[in-house]
């Protein structure tokens, strides 16, 4: 074979919208936008098409998700033209307090180890999408997955440089407390080595858990063997987890909450994940006069002081919505918004808030021949998660607690029972009470930026989801900090610097999100748009 390099790519590509008549699937690996295409051309619907490679994704994409993940849905039921939202986001143990975690000496959640890992949510989102919407059996929509972990499948290419870093951040924590980190280190390295581009990865103790999962409607991992190892494992190893946490643990269905922008509906679940954040940007932003071009730096800036102010109030006020002191309708009134845009001039804010930074999350969307369609979202917060993996099982933690506050005045402030402040937020455009179709964009507080620009550019500039996607993006990332990928206008750079904004050019835009977009055309087609980024793909039928 000729050598080559599969992460050296020196010329400039362009991918096109592509069009459907039936289905369409999305996600960043193209396998499991195929085993998503493959269960509706069998007669399935959205919901079993999502459910299945959202069970496949764990293995397809580890950096970013696994089987102790949560997940968080809106689906679409075309016949009842009605938005659900599904939270199958997980809580904290009980026996965890913010008091006890202070006490072992952290002023601020670690993101390795036992004490940010909280009940996995993703497992029950699974059985109950299938159970209220989906027309096959678990074991169907289980078995590409369980086939692909024995037969193993490659690593793509974007996971690479993502699995070599996270390996590092896993390594030190093994070095410190080996005990909780071993057997993850033992399935997710080769020798010692992060997985590369080309490498086969296979797991069959993940097929077998898969099988007991489909068998069992999932029930074994919260109140049978599944769930008995994870608890025993949990309490050799100085974790937290109880049966009761797990036998307690329920998704559950919400109200998705959104905002008209300049026509359209923008749907986002609602808190405890931060889709608000969405929302709130968007209601300061729309009555901003935008530059009829995308490409100028005043565009940029109203957009970057929208997403700031909104996202100075979401990580003060956004919690588990049963600890919120701030209504919902408030922090998305008019009012509140018109006061939030007043503080926008020329130069750049430095609003109080977090400083965020990306992490590990896969987005998937669905549509079939019926008209229902899926935005999914699956995470374990920073790629690998805690680090932690359950011995005899393919299940790997997440590490959504890290996202808890210590402070107990906060609304966020970790307490057993709890459901952290949560990053991943699928994403649904309408229009007039139709659908227009789900999108995403992945990579933890990039997410709600991701979703501002998405909507943006397809309503305000016009453009088609695959050039919505491809457009170049910014990330804030605190105070008048912004990162600038380096395919926008250097002029802009320029600027926006001197507006005030403490501008950086990023080499790699792989962790500038990663973007998934289905929209239904006024003639009944699907078009759809997957992330240049990574390793996306669109399977069409």
């Amino acid at each position: 074979m000729p050598e080559f390099d599969p992460r050296n790519y020196p010329y400039p590509s362009r991918r096109n919208a592509v069009y459907a008549r039936k289905a369409m699937a999305c996600t960043s690996i193209p396998q499991g936008a195929q085993i998503g295409l493959d269960v509706m051309k069998a007669g399935g619907n959205a919901v079993d098409a999502a459910v299945a490679m959202a069970a496949a994704m764990p293995l397809l994409e580890p950096t970013s998700n696994g089987l102790g993940s949560d997940c968080f849905a809106l689906v679409w039921m075309e016949k009842e033209k009605k938005l659900y939202g599904l939270n199958a986001s997980g809580a904290a143990p009980a026996a965890l307090s913010a008091e006890r975690v202070r006490a072992l000496g952290f002023s601020e959640m670690p993101k390795a180890g036992w004490i940010p890992t909280l009940v996995p949510g993703a497992p029950a989102g699974w059985a109950e999408l299938s159970r209220r919407f989906g027309t096959k059996p678990l074991p169907e929509l289980f078995a590409p997955a369980i086939r692909s972990a024995r037969e193993g499948v490659p690593v793509a290419v974007n996971l690479e440089p993502m699995w070599a870093e996270d390996s590092q951040r896993i390594g030190r924590a093994m070095a410190e407390n080996p005990a909780p980190h071993a057997y993850w280190w033992e399935k997710f390295t080769k020798n010692g080595e992060p997985y590369r581009a080309g490498d086969i990865f296979r797991w069959e103790e993940y097929a077998q858990t898969l099988e007991e999962l489909a068998a069992t409607n999932c029930e074994s991992y919260y109140r049978g063997p599944l769930m008995e190892k994870m608890v025993a494992f949990s309490r050799e190893t100085g974790g937290y987890f109880s049966e009761e946490d797990f036998h307690s643990y329920r998704p559950m269905w919400v109200e998705p909450i959104s905002v008209d922008y300049k026509g359209y509906t923008v749907c986002e679940i609602p808190p405890n994940g931060h889709g608000i954040t969405v929302l709130m940007a968007l209601n300061i932003l729309k009555s901003l006069d935008l530059s009829p071009e995308r490409e100028r730096a005043d565009t940029y800036h109203k957009i970057i002081e929208s997403i700031k102010l909104a996202f100075a109030d979401t990580k003060t006020y956004v919690a588990d919505p049963r600890y919120m002191k701030t209504r919902v309708e408030d922090l998305l009134s008019e009012d509140y918004a018109a006061r939030r845009r007043a503080l926008i001039g020329e130069r750049a804010l430095l609003p109080q808030a977090g400083d965020p930074s990306c992490g590990g999350t896969i987005y998937l969307c669905t549509a079939d021949p019926e008209g229902n369609m899926v935005s999914f979202i699956q995470s374990n917060y920073t790629t690998f998660g805690a680090g932690v993996a359950i011995p005899g099982t393919g299940i790997s933690l997440q590490n959504r607690g890290a996202n808890f506050s210590l402070d107990e005045d906060s609304d966020n402030c970790l307490a057993g029972g709890k459901r952290s402040y949560h990053t991943i937020i699928p994403g649904f455009l309408m229009k007039d009470g139709e659908a227009v179709g789900p999108f995403g964009v992945m990579g933890a507080f990039m997410q709600p930026q991701g979703h501002v620009l998405v909507a943006v550019n397809t309503i305000d500039y016009h453009l088609n989801p695959q050039a919505a996607l491809d457009a170049p993006r910014f990330q804030w990332t605190g105070g008048r900090h912004v990162q600038l990928e380096r395919e926008a206008p250097a002029h802009i750079a320029q600027e926006l610097a001197r507006r005030g904004h403490e501008v950086e050019i990023v080499n790699s835009n792989l962790h500038m999100g990663r973007g998934q977009i289905i929209w239904r055309t006024d003639n009944g087609l699907y078009i759809g748009g997957t992330e240049p980024r990574c390793d996306g793909a669109i399977a069409a039928w």
